[in-house]
């Protein structure tokens, strides 16, 4: 075979000399221990695993902050509209997606990270000082600020560290500590309505309680959490090329910091970007029943006290629905679209609080706990939309002038921002108590994530087919090189380089096949 000379947009692969000889097949051209790399892996959770858990439970903690402190006094304390606040966050979420995108490209994730927790620690503890609309409107643009990094962040480490059907698990894993949240705040809200402080509020408690849990957090990011596969400060050098030899088979590359604008342009033109955009934005938009939960319960009759602990329900039916979600997903080949299943659920919960008699309270709060099982769809689109995308540039990002457009996953995050930020406006005062105007929206919206779901597998499997039917390129055998080069030009040696570690596209390598 002819060795090929393969050199970076740049012309060429000025990369760190050690990192370059991790991707080399080299250093490892036998078939990987499958003993070796379960140990690697679970050396590998054993780190990254706590650290996501703990993060996506302390993320979704101070979220919700809002929505348990409206029945602990916030609103009548600060003269505030939640719902008002709550598009605040999201919107501030979507103007510095961009940004922290980009940040995740050029620094190191860990420390980034942690730098984010922190100044949101900060912000949640400001909270307790707030007094009115325009105070909390300030700390709430600064959380969506900083939360717009760990989504994205999470999504790029997982790639690099895990193969495409351990992402499954890992992302279904720290994106139920949503749930265990849930529970948490339920917990925390039914102690601080216990709490009596002259002056000081239980909904404040609230906010200085998760704030010192936060900052708390971010000291350990800063400490524990790993960039990449090749910085890992607890594997070994040996340890971190199998770990890099371990996710080859995802054939989308690890790591690489280079802006390629074909990736940019091929991002925007994917037809499975915008409907996985479009599918992110429409189940967004029903999320907003997350955030009015607590008011709802309220208003079939019970009390604050009862709602807070009736909260703890919500975070159980959602950890169980992820866990066996992504757990299906991780054994059955080709179940991504599973997703749609558990929408029918809410379809049902819907009926329910509109039908019912409304002195039936414990019938409709059922309706309502049935309403929660559609957020295991949204966590199998995240690792599903990870899985079928290759290319740094059109996974993360792309630098000026081309910030007015973005890639896939910020592409996705923004529509998840939207629509968190129109869906609150949908529970109108006038609607209540039986909100038939919003639940309607939410029916729609269920309906049309089911549709999405199965045109996105219907789209990737029409795609996989031609691609089997493709003649073998001539040259998908050939051996590839890549120079390593000094300052001045000069070759040092060329290292042969899988195709996996070229940082092609899902559409560029046409040995990808997605997976459905």
């Amino acid at each position: 075979m002819t060795p090929t000379s393969v050199k970076d947009e740049k012309g060429s692969s000025k990369s760190d000399f050690s990192e370059l000889e991790l991707f080399a097949s080299d250093n490892g051209d036998g078939a990987l221990d499958p003993v070796e790399s379960l140990r690697i892996r679970r050396k590998i959770d054993c780190v990254l695993m706590p650290l996501m858990c703990i993060l996506y439970f302390i993320q979704y903690l101070d979220k919700s902050t809002l929505g348990s402190s409206s029945i602990l006094g916030i609103l009548t304390a600060t003269h505030l509209d939640a719902n008002e606040l709550s598009t605040v966050f999201y919107l501030s979420y979507l103007v510095f997606e961009y940004p922290q995108n980009l940040a995740l490209q050029r620094f190191p994730v860990g420390r980034w990270l942690s730098v984010n927790i922190f100044i949101w620690s900060v912000a949640l503890c400001c909270h307790a000082a707030c007094r009115n609309f325009r105070e909390l409107v300030v700390v709430r643009i600064i959380l969506g600020m900083c939360e717009g990094s760990i989504t994205a962040g999470f999504l790029l480490v997982s790639s690099m560290f895990y193969t495409r059907n351990e992402q499954m698990l890992r992302v279904g894993y720290w994106y139920l500590m949503n749930g265990t949240a849930q529970i948490a705040t339920g917990f925390i809200s039914f102690g601080v309505l216990h709490i009596q402080t002259k002056g000081f509020q239980p909904w404040q408690w609230l906010m200085i309680i998760t704030g010192i849990l936060s900052f708390m957090t971010a000291t350990a990011f800063w400490f524990l959490f790993p960039d990449s596969p090749t910085t890992a400060w607890f594997l070994t050098p040996e340890e971190r090329a199998t770990a890099i030899q371990r996710v080859k088979v995802n054939q989308t590359g690890v790591g690489n910091k280079h802006f390629k604008k074909e990736q940019f342009y091929e991002a925007i033109r994917d037809p499975k970007t915008w409907g996985f955009a479009l599918f992110s934005g429409i189940s967004n938009v029903t999320n907003s029943i997350s955030a009015q939960a607590p008011l709802i319960t309220a208003s079939f009759g019970f009390t604050y006290l009862q709602t807070s602990l009736l909260g703890i329900v919500s975070g159980l039916i959602e950890i169980f629905t992820i866990w066996t979600g992504v757990n299906i997903c991780a054994r059955i080949p080709n179940s991504r679209d599973i997703g749609a299943i558990y929408i029918l659920p809410n379809i049902a919960g819907l009926l329910m609080v509109n039908l019912i008699n409304w002195n039936d309270r414990i019938a409709l709060l059922a309706g309502q706990y049935l309403n929660g099982l559609g957020t295991t769809s949204f966590v199998l689109m995240l690792s599903w939309l990870n899985a079928v995308t290759a290319g740094q540039t059109k996974k993360i990002t792309a630098p000026p002038p081309h910030s007015q457009l973005l890639p896939v996953n910020a592409i996705m995050l923004c529509a998840y921002c939207i629509g968190n930020a129109v869906g609150p406006f949908m529970w109108k005062q006038k609607y209540k108590p039986r909100n038939h105007v919003p639940w309607t929206v939410i029916g729609a919206c269920y309906v049309s994530c089911i549709t999405l779901l199965l045109l996105l597998r219907l789209y990737m499997s029409r795609e996989n087919r031609k691609r089997d039917a493709e003649p073998q390129d001539e040259n998908t055998d050939t051996e590839v090189y890549v120079k390593q080069e000094t300052a001045d030009g000069g070759i040092v040696k060329l290292l042969k380089v899988d195709k996996g570690f070229l940082d092609m596209t899902d559409v560029q390598n046409r040995s990808f096949r997605y997976v459905l």
